[in-house]
Formats: structure tokens, C-alpha cells, sequence
């Protein structure tokens, strides 16, 4: 009589943990076509340099790039990057660097974050704020964070600010300060 209650529980006990770890169809399903959240490539201390007709055009440096790929496939710089453009003659036009960034490929889309400095050469101006988005489509460049533009003559606080790609035209939101740059003349006898 106890062999058959022993059997009986040992029984029951099989059955519910036969039913109870059982998964669903559909979250299995649901598990295998969820795209994957891990970095397809893991690239350490990359340089990339992309030229045409034997010139550079681009040089990106980053201690740390991940490739994702999948519907949203981008390229993700945890640790910061710095980017360097260069004119048909080889000269650096300009400059942008971040502590964060990623760049998607099919939306064209990159945002830049923590840091965030660019540098135009030809214009000497300097922009410094904290987040930046590049919309390539739209060859725009905007920021809805704190921005510093300093050029050869002022220095412009504003809110947020927009700029064409090449960072020629731009415009300043609800300016908090500007300050002329005066230089002193060196009196050399």
C-alpha cells in the first residue's frame, strides 16, 4: 500500500514538472525571431580610413566599435570616437569628436553624445555641446542641448542650435551670451 502512494506522489510530482516547464509554440517562436541584442562584430582600437581616386576623404579612430546587425543595422562607439575630413588636396577641413556615439546605416541617421566637439578649419570655428544628431538625409546637424560656438571674433552660448552638413550655415537658439574677441596689438619697437 505505501509502494503505491510512493509511486502515486513520485507520479504527480514527474506530471507537474513535466507541464510546468513546458514553453509555448509561440514564445519560442517569439524567442527565435527576436533580433539579436549582442554585437554581431566586436572591433578593438579601429582606424578606418575611406579615400577616392587615391585621396583620403574620411579618417574615423575609436577604441571600441560594435557592429549590430538586423533591420536597424549600426555601428556603435561606446568609449567615444573622433572623425577627421579631409578636401581633395588632403587638408583637414574639419573635425568631430564624442565620448558616445552610433551611427545608423539605414535610417542614415548618427547621434553624438557626452562631449561632443567640432572643429571647422576653414571657418576656425569651434562648436562644444553635449548631444548631436546628424541626419544625413537631410544633411542637417542639430543639437536641443547647451551649445558654445566660438569663432574668430565671438564666443555664442545658446540652448540648442541646427547647421547645414558642411557646417557653413547655422543658427543659435535663444542666445544666453556673446562675447567679442578683442586683440591687443603688440608694440614691438
Amino acid at each position: 500500500m505505501l509502494s503505491y502512494i510512493i509511486k502515486g506522489i513520485i507520479l504527480a510530482l514527474a506530471g507537474m514538472m513535466l507541464f510546468s516547464c513546458e514553453n509555448s509554440l509561440t514564445k519560442i517562436n517569439k524567442l527565435a525571431t527576436e533580433e539579436d541584442t549582442l554585437a554581431a562584430i566586436t572591433t578593438y582600437d579601429i582606424v578606418y580610413t575611406r579615400s577616392d581616386s587615391g585621396f583620403v576623404q574620411i579618417k574615423l579612430s575609436s577604441p571600441l566599435m560594435k557592429r549590430y546587425l538586423g533591420n536597424d543595422e549600426h555601428n556603435e562607439f561606446p568609449l567615444g570616437f573622433e572623425i577627421i575630413y579631409y578636401d581633395n588636396k588632403g587638408n583637414e577641413t574639419s573635425y568631430i569628436s564624442a565620448n558616445y556615439g552610433v551611427d545608423y546605416q539605414k535610417r542614415k541617421f548618427m547621434n553624438a553624445r557626452d562631449n561632443v566637439i567640432i572643429k571647422n578649419y576653414e571657418t576656425k570655428e569651434e562648436l562644444y555641446t553635449e548631444n548631436l544628431v546628424w541626419d544625413k538625409r537631410a544633411k542637417l546637424i542639430k543639437s536641443n542641448t547647451f551649445v558654445k560656438l566660438i569663432s574668430p571674433d565671438k564666443t555664442i552660448f545658446g540652448d540648442s542650435m541646427w547647421a547645414n552638413e558642411s557646417f557653413t550655415q547655422h543658427e543659435i537658439y535663444n542666445i544666453k551670451g556673446e562675447l567679442d574677441v578683442i586683440e591687443e596689438e603688440s608694440n614691438t619697437q
